[in-house]
C-alpha cells in the first residue's frame, strides 16, 4: 500500500477560515492561457475525430464481412 494519508477539511469548525485558505491555494494554481486551451481542445477534437472515424471504419468492415461469410 502506499503511504499517502488524506486529511478531511474541517467545514464545520470556521467555514470562513476554510474559504480564505481555499482562496490562499487557488491563487497558487497555475491557470492554463486562453492559447493553451485552444490548443487543447483542437487536439482533443482532433484525436476523438480520427478515433471515432477508425473505429467506424472498423465496424462497417467488420459488418460486410460477418455479412459475407453468413451469406455462404
Amino acid at each position: 500500500m502506499s503511504d499517502i494519508s488524506f486529511t478531511t477539511p474541517d467545514f464545520g469548525s470556521n467555514p470562513v477560515q476554510y474559504l480564505k485558505e481555499v482562496r490562499v491555494e487557488l491563487k497558487k494554481v497555475q491557470w492554463p492561457t486562453r492559447e493553451q486551451i485552444v490548443r487543447a481542445t483542437i487536439l482533443v477534437f482532433s484525436v476523438s475525430l480520427v478515433v471515432g472515424s477508425f473505429l467506424g471504419g472498423m465496424d462497417y468492415i467488420f459488418t460486410q464481412v460477418f455479412g459475407l461469410l453468413l451469406q455462404r
